[in-house]
């Protein structure tokens, strides 16, 4: 427990040091992470770091909620009053889920427009799904890459434009899209079976008529 609360510390923004390989004058993303593994939170802050990110780093969704002051209404205050510009969280949490604070936050009048990412170890369609039609803007399968960040930042970037929510809600229908069409559909059966089919049909209806025939013949003699 010590560990993890020097990690926590570590990762308050005001401690954050910024790698900037971003041109100059360009947006800098806040990114709130929230992940209860240790690692997976030292992961994720290297990649948001390397990638020109500032981050926070919480340990679970309640206490996502309270830094962004979700308890009372009172809009995205944090620790040190920054602007939260992308959250990602775990699926999988003790207690909150990635889902269930996904749902909170776009239940929200004041936070339901900041972009939200799953992230998974597990690759569940079913989940995948339900985190998509909830709003999610991603989800991504652990471990997560760099150049999964570095297409999150260029693509939330662009989105702080006029067209930003159009394009959020384009990119989701086509994730929604992609993920629906993965489950194969059933093919219709070919002519071939159809017609193979009914030969044999006919063959059967035959055969026993023969041996109908047969026996009436026998009768016929006894």
């Amino acid at each position: 427990m010590a560990i993890a609360g020097e990690v926590l510390r570590r990762n308050f923004p005001e401690n954050v040091e910024v790698f900037d390989d971003s041109p100059s004058g360009s947006l800098e993303l806040h990114v709130l992470a929230v992940d209860d593994s240790v690692v997976d939170r030292m992961v994720i802050e290297r990649l948001l770091k390397i990638s020109s990110c500032k981050v926070t780093t919480v340990e679970s969704g309640t206490r996502a909620l309270q830094y962004l002051g979700l308890d009372g209404e009172k809009g995205p205050v944090g620790f040190d009053g920054l602007k939260v510009n992308l959250i990602m969280t775990d699926y999988s949490m003790p207690g909150m889920t990635g889902y269930e604070l996904l749902k909170k936050i776009k239940g929200s009048s004041v936070l339901r427009e900041i972009p939200v990412v799953i992230m998974s170890s597990e690759n569940v369609l079913a989940r995948i799904d339900r985190c998509l039609e909830e709003g999610a803007e991603e989800f991504l399968l652990k471990p997560v890459k760099l150049s999964d960040v570095r297409r999150l930042k260029d693509f939330i970037t662009r989105g702080e434009g006029k067209d930003g929510g159009e394009t959020r809600d384009h990119k989701r229908k086509r994730e929604d899209d992609y993920t629906s069409s993965s489950s194969p559909s059933p093919s219709p059966p070919s002519s071939s079976s159809l017609i193979s089919s009914s030969s044999s049909s006919t063959a059967s209806s035959a055969s026993s008529s023969a041996r109908l025939s047969k026996r009436a013949k026998l009768r016929k003699k006894d």
